[in-house]
């Protein structure tokens, strides 16, 4: 090849990679911008954390409504409680030793004041409608045994509070012996009164066994089996199904 042709050769050559790049370079930056675009927008979408959804407002917890009338609810409050003694005339009344012809034995030993001696010993003190059992809980019926909470509330004052319970056999018995219940209520809170406290009292126990009942020897018919019982010396010899 001549040098003639070769210099031509050479800027043909020149002049084609000079156009070249300069046809190729807006398309490969266009194509620079749409890849940039897109590993932007990746790496927003990935990095981007979702803000936290604002919690719901808790509803504040249920209160129960008020008493109407501004009656106080037995149930919870302590109204009262120890804010001053009774006056002396009801105290008396509430610590007045107890009669012996009130009291009564079971035929296992234990001596016993009957709870409506203990209702008259309330209504002398305070006054009939001046006190009153207010239950607390629900009653509890078990397959034996019925319970129930009561507060023992005098001259609007809450003075004692006691579970009464009593037993039962037969389904039939248990409002019998819900109202067993609550007298058992009574003579639990009436012991904070100082009622019926000799009661409770050891020595007060044997000296009116020794001086007022008897044990003696009596036979169960049905079975024959003997076995020794209590009863007051003024009550009659036992009957059946037991005989002396």
């Amino acid at each position: 090849m001549s040098m003639l042709a070769r210099s031509v050769l050479g800027k043909a050559r020149a002049l084609s990679g000079a156009s070249f790049q300069q046809l190729g370079t807006p398309a490969v930056a266009a194509r620079l911008q749409v890849s940039n675009a897109r590993y932007a927008s990746t790496t927003t979408t990935t990095t981007k954390k979702e803000e936290p959804k604002p919690k719901a407002a808790e509803e504040p917890a249920s209160t129960p409504a008020p008493p109407e009338n501004n009656a106080t609810d037995w149930s919870r409050s302590y109204f009262g409680l120890s804010v001053e003694p009774f006056s002396a005339q009801i105290a008396d009344a509430l610590q007045a030793p107890l009669e012996p012809r009130d009291i009564e034995i079971k035929p296992d030993g234990m001596i016993y004041l009957p709870e409506i001696k203990y209702r008259r010993i309330m209504n002398k003190a305070f006054g009939p409608g001046g006190w009153g059992l207010a239950p607390r809980t629900e009653t509890n019926v078990g397959p034996k045994i019925v319970s129930r909470e009561y507060a023992l509330v005098c001259h609007g004052r809450l003075v004692a509070i006691a579970r009464g319970e009593q037993e039962y056999f037969d389904p039939n018995g248990v409002p019998t012996a819900t109202e067993a219940c609550k007298s058992n209520a009574l003579m639990r809170c009436c012991k904070d009164l100082g009622i019926a406290s000799e009661l409770w009292d050891p020595r007060f126990i044997r000296e009116f066994k020794a001086k007022h009942c008897v044990e003696v020897f009596a036979e169960h018919l049905p079975t024959k089996k003997k076995k020794k019982l209590w009863r007051r010396t003024d009550q009659p010899k036992f009957g059946y199904p037991y005989q002396e």
